[in-house]
Parts: C-alpha cells; structure tokens; sequence
C-alpha cells in the first residue's frame, strides 16, 4: 500500500501496485482514480478514469482525488500526464496546483494504452 492522506472522513490512499487512487469512507470504497506509471520517454503518473459511486457523488469526492494525484506527483518529482477526461477538466481549473502536461508525455502515454489493451 502506498500513501495515505485524511480529509475530512475521506481517507485517500495510493494503491500504485494496482494503479488506483481511493477515496475510502468507513472502510467502504466511495471513488477512485485509476491510473498508469509511465516510464518512457520519461516517468510520469497518467490517469485514466475518475470513478466515485452515485450514493457519493456531489461531496467533492472526485476533486480530492484530483489534487491527492497532484499532490502525490510533486512529491515525487514527477509530472501528471491526464489522460481522463475529469482530470483533465479539473486541471485547467487550478493551473497552480497542476503544471500542464507535456504534449509529447501526453502522446506516449495515448500510445501506452494502445499498446496495453484490456488494462484499462
């Protein structure tokens, strides 16, 4: 398990061995982000879908997993490469807290997934 960050009664927690980002309330899993390592032509955390369950949907849930995402890749000193659409729209709306991605990570990471179908 990687990390764990607590708002509120969300706790989020970074699972990069199976790729997601979890918002958990009550021990219940509420949403997720799940996402890619990328290692070429450079390392970059790519997400792929935002998913938070209809009964949670409106709390801010997803917005949380967007800057935990962020937030995690700074930490690592790695750039965020969105290719979900959420993640994408919710960048553009705090270009402070998320640095554009790079058009040519952006490419490979497209190109990852073509490569990998079935994993997303």
């Amino acid at each position: 398990m990687g990390d764990v960050e607590n708002r509120g009664n969300i706790e989020l927690r970074d699972d990069r061995a199976a790729g997601r980002l979890e918002a958990v309330a009550d021990g219940e899993v509420v949403g997720r982000i799940e996402y890619f390592v990328l290692d070429s032509p450079a390392r970059a955390l790519v997400p792929v879908h935002t998913i938070v369950e209809p009964a949670h949907e409106g709390k801010g849930i997803a917005g949380s997993l967007a800057r935990e995402l962020y937030a995690i890749a700074e930490r690592e000193g790695v750039p965020v490469a969105p290719l979900c659409p959420y993640v994408v729209r919710w960048a553009e709306r705090h270009p402070a807290e998320a640095p554009a991605a790079d058009p040519g990570l952006l490419r490979a990471a497209k190109e990852w997934l073509v490569t990998h179908p079935g994993r997303f």
